[in-house]
């Protein structure tokens, strides 16, 4: 049965997700089985899809994912995308390809299929992602492309993802110190989860990794004899005079630095670029690399904040800037673009920041001692497991910053704009995903 012959549910998308979720009482729960049980009562969308290029690492998948999109739609190609979590709506995270240009999921379409997975599934256990990820895969199955762009949720060898037999491409971003009560304490155990979407014979793309996760890396790719193409030793991308130079065995191309801004959007430009030349299905030339450079969007990955609600309480003259960094290493590539900015244009940094009580507060915000003296912490509103201010606050105190506490974004920002600065400040929001889809929800700037 196709989404366009299922009878219209009644319940709205909300009431469904709040339906499902009952249906397992973990949020998260790695293992296959439970997916793969609803996939073959859905007769096996995941066999019927386009080719797949399938994504996981511990920071930069969404950019890096908006990359090969970009640079796939402008080559002409349509593409399903597939990312978590979303930001303000659940439909972001179902992108479905059309003719020009992808759109995301609307409520009718995204509701008839979790409907249907609902009915298949008749009531057995299984979390909220996975029901997800079998609608998504379920549409993509319905729906004609030409590719589908695959993001891991959680590690990789047990997410919900990982039923992709023979994807056209791997790729692995930087893997870091994160979910480590799900995916292990050492690096070498996470990469060992990371690399656990590496597919026999099909190639793995592989951005720069610590020494401990790249021999995993290198181990599990030789095994399964999956061509190998890393970083540094197959394929190479600088920032040089103001554009992005990228060089592999094939030769070089001079383009234009991407939109997105961050040096670290340089590294997730190069690893698109390196996947794409990987893959042997698809023909990109140089201009579609280009164009897509120069289209790509990620919302919430240091994204200035130029229009919106909030401006109306932030300070007159300042740059609001959004980041939902919220590891050691996601704190260090912000902390980076900021030095970036201070070099352009000096201002007073000030960061508003939230964070989610598995976190390391103190590894996310030493980053930014070197840049700041101001923090002020909030909460996260209607959040589960979020972290008290008052923790985070005294995280910040431990590494010697002055901190305040504000009941929420907009309160910290009337704070700030109460403030005497000689020249109108940078702020920052950061610290978490959720508080990121909370900003650009208060602020009236949802991602489309």
């Amino acid at each position: 049965m196709s989404a366009a012959t299922t009878p219209k549910p009644s319940a709205s998308v909300g009431d469904l997700r709040a339906r499902l979720a009952r249906l397992h009482p973990a949020q998260i729960d790695l293992t296959l089985g439970r997916i793969e049980r609803l996939l073959a009562a859905l007769d096996y969308p995941e066999r019927r899809l386009p080719p797949v290029i399938h994504i996981a690492g511990t920071n930069g998948k969404g950019s890096t994912l908006a990359f090969l999109r970009a640079i796939l739609e402008a080559a002409g190609l349509c593409v399903h995308a597939y990312t978590s979590p979303h930001l303000v709506r659940v439909n972001e995270t179902i992108r479905l390809g059309r003719p020009g240009g992808g759109v995301l999921v609307s409520d009718e379409e995204l509701a008839d299929a979790l409907s249907h997975c609902e009915r298949v599934n008749d009531g057995a256990p299984i979390t909220l992602f996975e029901i997800e990820t079998a609608a998504a895969l379920y549409l993509f199955a319905q729906h004609p492309a030409d590719v589908v762009l695959l993001e891991v949720g959680l590690g990789g060898r047990l997410d919900a993802t990982n039923v992709i037999a023979h994807p056209l491409a791997c790729v692995l971003t930087p893997i870091g110190i994160d979910h480590t009560e799900f995916l292990g304490p050492t690096l070498a155990e996470i990469a060992a989860q990371k690399a656990g979407i590496i597919r026999r014979d099909a190639p793995v793309i592989v951005a720069e990794q610590p020494d401990d996760a790249m021999v995993v890396i290198e181990r599990e790719a030789k095994r399964l004899r999956a061509p190998l193409h890393a970083r540094g030793q197959h394929w190479h991308v600088e920032l040089e005079h103001g554009r992005l130079a990228y060089q592999d065995e094939r030769g070089l191309m001079d383009l234009t630095a991407p939109k997105l801004f961050g040096r670290h959007q340089i590294d997730n430009a190069g690893l698109a670029i390196a996947a794409l030349r990987a893959q042997q299905r698809f023909a990109i030339d140089q201009a579609a690399y280009q164009a897509g450079l120069l289209a790509a969007e990620w919302p919430a990955r240091m994204q200035r904040l130029t229009s919106g609600t909030l401006l109306d309480d932030a300070p007159q003259g300042c740059e609001l800037w959004l980041d939902g960094g919220h590891n050691a290493d996601g704190g260090r590539v912000a902390a980076a673009a900021l030095g970036d900015l201070e070099e352009r244009v000096s201002r007073p940094l000030v960061i508003i920041a939230g964070m989610m009580a598995n976190k390391d507060a103190g590894a996310f915000l030493a980053n930014f001692t070197g840049l700041t003296r101001h923090l002020i912490a909030v909460p996260i509103p209607d959040r589960d497991g979020a972290m008290l201010p008052d923790r985070l606050a005294e995280a910040g105190r431990a590494l010697g910053l002055r901190v305040e506490l504000a009941d929420d974004v907009a309160a910290a920002l009337r704070r700030i704009a109460g403030l005497a600065y000689e020249l109108p400040p940078r702020i920052l929001i950061t610290g978490s995903l959720y508080l990121a889809g909370h900003v650009l929800s208060l602020n009236g700037t949802p991602p489309n």
